[in-house]
């Protein structure tokens, strides 16, 4: 969907990166690792986002290290877009708010990375009824057209240690008002 508006694959990967973790940073060659595309490509991007204002950089050592701008006009728009591309929306509309009990719920693997895929890696803290989780994740997954593996804990059993992986922390999708 998204692609048919962003004609440039790189566009889209750095819409990715940014405005799905506001936390993320990243600088030329590791783009260049992560995207498997040339670093001239991602440079003349990365320039035009700098350009609008729409990141931010500075330098750390030899390096441009590169953060969105989360204060910019919108960034909050871009964001929503973002989560409405990869399924998130729908998710949180059909999954999280159906399951009662639940405390917060949190986005782990590549996405909260950043990067593209084709598997939404969730982690649920709760008093989940896990049959009925299964039910609503199915549906889901027909509805983004992306595979949803989670993982539920309860609330005692939790820590955000046991679902940090590659020294990525966890993207916290949702929590409840009562935390």
């Amino acid at each position: 969907m998204i692609e048919t508006l962003i004609s440039s694959k790189t566009r889209v990967k750095l819409l990715l990166k940014f405005f799905l973790n506001a936390n993320a940073t990243a600088y030329l060659r590791n783009l260049e690792e992560e995207f498997g595309e040339s670093t001239n490509a991602i440079r003349l991007e990365l320039n035009k986002f700098e350009e609008a204002q729409m990141l931010t950089s500075e330098p750390v050592g030899k390096k441009k290290i590169f953060k969105v701008n989360t204060s910019h006009p919108l960034f909050r728009d871009l964001h929503n877009i973002v989560l409405k591309y990869v399924g998130l929306d729908q998710i949180v509309e059909h999954v999280i708010r159906r399951l009662g009990n639940l405390e917060k719920v949190y986005l782990t693997g590549h996405f909260a990375r950043g990067m593209d895929s084709e598997i939404i890696d969730l982690v649920f803290v709760g008093q989940i009824d896990k049959t009925y989780l299964a039910q609503l994740v199915e549906k889901a997954e027909g509805m983004i057209g992306r595979h949803i593996r989670y993982i539920a804990f309860t609330p005692e059993a939790f820590s955000t240690e046991k679902i940090s992986e590659n020294g990525t922390h966890p993207l916290l999708l949702w929590s409840s008002d009562k935390n």
